[in-house]
């Protein structure tokens, strides 16, 4: 199997695990938690609010709904908004293959090395395919691309960007 699709798969598996624990599409959490929540006492800083990038309360707040013994999206009206359109998210790297610079890789609302922030499913990341190679880091990064909602992505994905650029 590829390796881009054992990762993947590793990842949504917790997601989709920590999912079913609560009834689908009724997972009603107080505002501030749930998947991609960044603990206060997590030694990384969480991301600063920006009114550049697409808010992750809006990724993360789709419904699920059970289908052929599989977790599909239901998406609302301002995800829905975001398809096929030029837009901007915020997040920490997830690279799918080895090295310095990635052209495909996973943007996550909370870090990977952050043992304090609740890992998230497929609502709190989106795949992302760049023009150019962008260096890894474990700061925060912005790309820019074509932004594609996802409703029945093979790998279990619900948000994909192409065309992405690094943004400063």
């Amino acid at each position: 199997m590829h390796r881009f699709a054992i990762t993947l798969l590793g990842a949504l598996t917790l997601g989709s695990a920590l999912a079913q624990t609560q009834p689908l599409g009724s997972i009603d959490l107080p505002a501030g938690t749930g998947a991609g929540y960044h603990s206060p006492n997590s030694p990384f800083a969480p991301l600063a609010e920006r009114a550049d990038v697409v808010p992750w309360s809006v990724l993360t707040a789709v419904k699920t709904r059970a289908e052929k013994n599989r977790i599909l999206p239901h998406f609302g009206l301002a995800q829905l908004a975001l398809h096929q359109k030029t837009q901007r998210v915020q997040g920490f790297m997830m690279p799918l293959e080895p090295g310095e610079r990635q052209k495909h890789f996973l943007i996550s609302s909370v870090p990977l090395t952050c043992s304090f922030c609740l890992p998230g499913g497929p609502e709190s990341m989106v795949e992302v395919k760049t023009k150019t190679p962008v260096k890894y880091s474990m700061e925060p990064v912005v790309v820019e691309g074509t932004f594609a909602v996802l409703n029945d992505d093979p790998y279990g994905l619900y948000y994909r960007m192409v065309d992405a650029t690094s943004v400063k």
